[in-house]
């Protein structure tokens, strides 16, 4: 299938690694020219020179900025005042008690996970409406419907995503520019994969028996019963990226494992 990708400019926000980078690697398999962001140049280089190894024929540049704040924001759209895709995937997490997360925290996580997708949507609808033609995504979680109690601040941030996103898709009526959130479930990203080791680690256990404990206490109702491959949640992002899902807007979908229990 053709996903009618070539030559459209997609910027992948938080694409270093994870998800974000096998995003920007199915892109560019797809003809499309890539923007890769991360917060540092080392990063960003180093994703770039993976890319190239992956996909020689890739049309890639980079930008470093962090998006967690309204400069960094800035600064990636100076660089690259227009596109045609919008991948918001650009976010943090981190695991802690509801007593303990101070009103840094929560602002410091909406500042990152929602409003950094805000920033760029609202600059970047623009010239999609102009054009009509344009795709955005924003990658949240399954953690934006069964809200993680270790993690209450980080599934708000999810929540929320969801919310501007239905809302952006409502606001562009009769336009060919679409607006998706896509949620996967517990994904072996760069983080999850060194929070898992440590664990190991720490308890002298093997990877393997820490992800089965994790599912079966953490995560109980997933089908999977496994952590996804970033690639997977990566070919979801890219069909709904493409002129082929010209028909799917407005929508929250999943990639989860079949964590949330819910037929619709």
């Amino acid at each position: 299938m053709d996903l009618g990708l070539k030559g459209k400019r997609a910027l992948v926000t938080g694409s270093t690694a994870g998800i974000g980078f096998a995003t920007a690697q199915a892109l560019a398999r797809e003809g499309a020219h890539v923007i890769v962001n991360g917060r540092t140049a080392a990063r960003v280089d180093a994703a770039l020179a993976s890319l190239r190894s992956a996909v020689p024929e890739a049309r890639i540049i980079g930008t470093a900025a962090d998006l967690g704040n309204a400069r960094g924001c800035r600064q990636l759209i100076e660089a690259h005042p227009d596109v045609d895709v919008l991948v918001n995937n650009m976010g943090i997490f981190a695991a802690k008690p509801f007593a303990d997360i101070a009103d840094e925290d929560w602002l410091r996580f909406f500042e990152s996970n929602v409003m950094s997708g805000v920033r760029l949507s609202r600059h970047y609808v623009t010239g999609m409406r102009a054009r009509d033609w344009g795709r955005i995504v924003f990658v949240s979680s399954e953690s934006a419907v069964q809200i993680p109690v270790e993690m209450i601040h980080y599934g708000m941030t999810k929540t929320a995503q969801l919310a501007v996103a239905r809302g952006l898709a409502e606001s562009l009526v009769g336009t060919n520019v679409t607006v998706n959130s896509v949620l996967p479930g517990p994904t072996a990203s760069e983080g999850v994969s060194g929070f898992v080791a440590r664990l190991a680690a720490a308890s002298g256990k093997s990877a393997a028996d820490v992800e089965r404990e994790f599912f079966s206490s953490a995560r109980p109702s997933s089908i999977l019963r496994r952590f996804t491959d970033p690639a997977e949640i990566a070919s979801l992002i890219t069909y709904v990226c493409s002129t082929q899902a010209s028909a799917t807007t407005g929508a929250a979908l999943r990639a989860d494992g079949g964590v949330i229990r819910a037929i619709a």
